[in-house]
């Protein structure tokens, strides 16, 4: 190539670095082979004076191809160590040049791995990472924007410039670039050029770490340094069958659990206070816990509670406080609302050591238009659908995932493992599954795109979900993974293989709303409904299912449970008690919204704390107590747990009494053999001799009771137990007379080895 040539083109490049327009620095900056063997150019817009330090001499450069182009010859490789001084404004700094590192982050075998939808840890190349290389410390910068024209680092360290530091575009339209000297704590955003010549601000879509709404920079994180102590908590977890154990999940928000004041010093773990986070529409005076004050306060509380598993509101970072979590712009990252990365993973680390499993929301369905999020990412479709049709929740004001690209459908599936793998989580409850499922949801006719076979199924959404969890259970056996979904899609917690989505529990929103349907009945309109409370029966054994009364219920002018209730007062606190505990006691695991434990009046306000006040007076302590003593009952009584999705697990005694809106039934353990008869009357109206048949003859024990004094009950009950009559009654020839208190549950043992000489004592 002539001079004139070479002329030319330098002076093209530059004026296409200066436009941010360049794909390829690392042609043009950098050490470059010439007529005298290297020249190394250095790229910096606006400095008055740049020299390179050699190993063994400092050399002045010249700009012959444009201003910004800082070139100096050198008869040998310099490599990546020469250092370059930058005088500029009137100040002077050192640093080493980043067109310097060429070696590719990302290998083939990662790119492939990416393009084909399989590599499940493709974090640990995306993003920002600290690293070293060839001994000298900096930030690794990797990010996917295939149909970008440019792409740039901004940040603090070049003013938010993105003239000054243009990223190099890979195969597979993979873009990096190794920033020298930056360090864990910086901000940073990615400025993108469409091929239109738009600029985009983007955060990072794996970036580990956020700012604190309003802002929203990614902030350089590192990965690995925290010290777990949870390893026979985590062995424990992946040797045993998750369904053969108790599950009760107390579901709640991080952020109106309850509230510090303002004044109260947010403490970071060094012992250094921090500023704390403002929240404009949190009453006045009062400031976020943050995850080392979650864990002081919430921790103790769960558990003298007796869940076995907390599950968090999405977690993720997100822009917005009123969304309650659910539009995730920061998918690799938690919330810097409460704090640090490293101080969630303490938090979890904390649950652990107190025997309390962690569950998150995870909300692969949508996500928000925010312009620093993954919306038109790279000036085109990226992420999402291009077709609104099947690319936008209009009603939720958000895109759809395009689950049917494998990088798309990549960046999910790892983040699911990456939440596991980095924070030790126990479980996710995936938001919205039947929004995902039909290509129809929520849609008019006429707003919706068939499939490729002219159905409503969304067979991409289906593919991702079974992938997502075959992987999930691939690397983690003994996590939970629950669907939220609301619909009759068969086979929602059947294994991949043989065509289920793989989930191993599904909320059964059909027995949430016949059963609260039901308790809002005035009691004696209860007799002509009692397919409420009977019918989750006949298709409990369907699926593996969770029974869920979740914030959804409590918001939105519903009203929060205790008021769902009808009566005076005392029917209302005898009503939550009696459905609580037949939740308990019915075949499924369980999931409660906070605030439902002590009977919150209130619906729940995401800006506003729990009414801990209540907790202040009598029947409120009386349904918090109740909510104790079923987690005891529960976690005690294998019958109750063990066998919840086979049918051994539980028998009608009698179903058909809605004339006295009263119904037996049996749960029973095969393992140990052990099973326990429980009745409930769901009118105010008590019984004084109430017969039911049970298989066994001999005497059975009273081992709850709703309407005990503690719970705030008027205390009528059974004596401690009864023991059975030679009374044909429900196929059994033996059976039991008892005293059902008025809107109540009662749970029987049978007692084996009780003799009338022990009930006398």
């Amino acid at each position: 190539m002539s001079g004139a040539a070479v002329l030319d083109w330098m002076v093209q490049d530059g004026k296409r670095l200066g436009n941010c327009r360049h794909d390829h620095p690392f042609a043009v900056l950098g050490p470059q082979p010439s007529e005298q063997e290297w020249t190394v150019r250095i790229w910096m817009p606006e400095a008055d004076k740049v020299t390179v330090l050699l190993s063994d001499q400092e050399v002045a450069t010249s700009t012959p191809n444009h201003p910004w182009i800082f070139e100096v010859p050198t008869k040998s490789y310099p490599g990546n160590e020469y250092r370059v001084r930058v005088e500029r404004g009137g100040s002077t700094h050192e640093q080493h040049d980043p067109w310097a590192f060429r070696d590719e982050w990302i290998g083939e075998m990662d790119r492939y791995l990416f393009a084909e939808g399989n590599h499940h840890h493709i974090w640990e190349r995306m993003g920002a990472h600290f690293t070293q290389l060839n001994g000298i410390a900096g930030v690794m910068f990797c990010l996917w924007a295939p149909n970008a024209l440019s792409a740039s680092i901004l940040g603090d360290l070049n003013s938010w410039d993105g003239r000054h530091h243009p990223m190099q575009k890979r195969l597979g339209g993979i873009w990096e670039l190794f920033i020298p000297g930056l360090d864990i704590g910086a901000l940073y955003k990615y400025e993108i050029r469409s091929q239109e010549g738009h600029c985009y601000q983007k955060a990072d879509p794996y970036g580990f770490h956020h700012e604190v709404r309003p802002n929203n920079s990614s902030i350089v994180a590192q990965l690995g340094g925290y010290s777990w102590s949870d390893a026979s908590w985590m062995q424990d977890r992946d040797d045993r069958n998750v369904l053969e154990q108790p599950i009760s999940v107390y579901e709640m928000h991080l952020g109106s659990w309850i509230h510090a004041s303002v004044d109260e010093p947010w403490i970071q773990p060094d012992g250094q206070p921090r500023t704390p986070v403002p929240a404009a529409d949190m009453k006045p005076g009062a400031r976020l816990l943050t995850y080392a004050e979650l864990a002081d306060r919430l921790i103790p509380y769960v558990k003298k509670r007796g869940f076995t598993h907390v599950e968090l509101m999405p977690i993720t970072e997100h822009p917005f406080d009123g969304s309650w979590g659910y539009q995730v712009t920061g998918w690799y990252a938690p919330t810097s609302r409460y704090g640090t990365p490293d101080e969630f993973r303490a938090f979890i680390d904390r649950c652990h050591a107190e025997n309390i499993g962690v569950i998150i929301d995870w909300v692969p369905g949508h996500f928000p238009k925010d312009a620093h999020g993954l919306a038109f990412f790279d000036g085109t479709h990226l992420y999402e659908h291009n077709d609104p049709r099947i690319g936008e929740h209009k009603e939720w004001g958000t895109l759809i995932f395009n689950y049917g690209r494998n990088e798309v459908r990549n960046f999910l599936v790892a983040n699911l493992v990456f939440w596991f793998e980095q924070f030790h989580i126990d479980g996710i409850r995936v938001d919205a599954v039947a929004s995902m499922l039909y290509r129809d949801y929520l849609r008019p006719d006429g707003e919706w795109l068939p499939n490729e076979h002219g159905g409503r199924e969304n067979t991409e959404a289906v593919k991702f979900l079974q992938q997502a969890n075959h992987v999930l259970f691939e690397h983690f056996p003994g996590a939970l993974s629950i669907a939220e979904e609301s619909t009759t899609w068969p086979m929602v917690t059947k294994p991949t293989d043989i065509g289920g989505l793989g989930f191993n529990l599904k909320w059964n929103m059909g027995w949430m709303h016949d059963i609260l349907d039901y308790f809002e009945l005035d009691p004696w309109f209860r007799q002509f409904h009692q397919n409420n409370i009977t019918f989750s029966i006949w298709y409990t054994y369907t699926e593996n299912f969770m029974l869920a009364l979740s914030h959804d219920e409590v918001v939105h002018g519903k009203s929060h449970l205790l008021h769902k209730m009808p009566g005076e007062d005392w029917q209302k606190y005898a009503g939550i008690r009696a459905l609580l505990a037949y939740m308990w006691t019915h075949p499924g695991k369980k999931t409660i919204f906070m605030g439902m434990e002590f009977g919150q009046r209130m619906e729940w306000n995401v800006w506003g704390d729990l009414e801990w006040d209540l907790l202040n007076y009598k029947p409120h302590k009386g349904i918090q107590h109740l909510v104790d003593d079923l987690n005891v009952l529960y976690k005690t009584q294998p019958a109750l747990w063990r066998d919840d999705f086979d049918q051994f697990g539980f028998q009608w005694i009698d179903c058909s009494d809605n004339r006295q809106s009263i119904i037996s039934f049996m749960r029973r353990d095969r393992s140990s053999g052990t099973w326990l008869v429980v009745v409930a009357n769901f009118t105010p109206q008590s019984h004084s001799n109430y017969r039911i048949g049970v298989p066994l003859e001999g005497f059975y024990k009273e081992i709850f009771n709703t309407d005990a004094a503690q719970y705030g009950g008027s205390n009528l009950g059974n004596m401690g137990g009864k023991f059975t009559n030679a009374s044909h009654i429900h196929n059994y020839d033996d059976s039991l007379d008892l005293c059902l208190p008025p809107l109540s549950l009662v749970v029987f043992k049978h007692d084996p080895k009780h003799n009338l000489s022990e009930l006398s004592e």
